[in-house]
């Protein structure tokens, strides 16, 4: 099931499952994974672009090998706030891979998520090469990690639940 907000996405959750975090591009996918108690979010792979059932079949292999309980996108906002094409573009994959795995998706705002990840990167003194083949799971844990932070806010805060997003 596909969930708009992350308080809904968080109550369908079962308990101690790790989620995933994904940072869709035009040619690759970011994948980053939580620990099953929800608090760090880790960078895991890139996953190269071919057409969407290819694309699809990995990341089920992942999900399923890591046991994945719940799935967080990405959401590449305009800097206003308003969705482009790119968000309907990650709504529709949402809507394609919610046919092809069970767990709940809902979506995180990734603005500035890759350069967050880039500074990051820089500050570690990695190397262009390197920043090239790791900058989009990296991005990903960045969004992962915002919605991990948020649903421990949720946790922690009687009626934090109705709070806006």
């Amino acid at each position: 099931m596909i969930h708009n907000s992350i308080d809904t996405f968080t109550a369908e959750l079962p308990p101690m499952v790790a989620l995933a975090g994904l940072d869709l591009g035009t040619r690759t996918i970011g994948v980053a994974v939580s620990d099953s108690f929800r608090s760090v979010a880790t960078p895991l792979e890139t996953v190269k672009r071919k057409k969407f059932g290819v694309d699809a079949a990995a990341l089920v292999k992942i999900l399923q090998a890591r046991g994945i309980g719940g799935l967080v996108l990405g959401l590449p906002r305009n800097m206003d706030g308003s969705e482009g094409p790119r968000c309907q573009s990650t709504r529709a994959f949402a809507r394609n891979f919610a046919a092809l795995w069970e767990g709940p998706i809902t979506f995180w705002d990734e603005r500035l998520s890759t350069v967050a990840a880039e500074k990051v990167l820089l500050e570690a003194d990695t190397t262009r090469k390197r920043r090239s083949e790791v900058i989009d799971h990296v991005a990903a844990a960045y969004i992962l990690q915002g919605a991990l932070d948020r649903m421990r806010y949720l946790n922690a805060q009687p009626g934090a639940a109705d709070a806006p997003e």
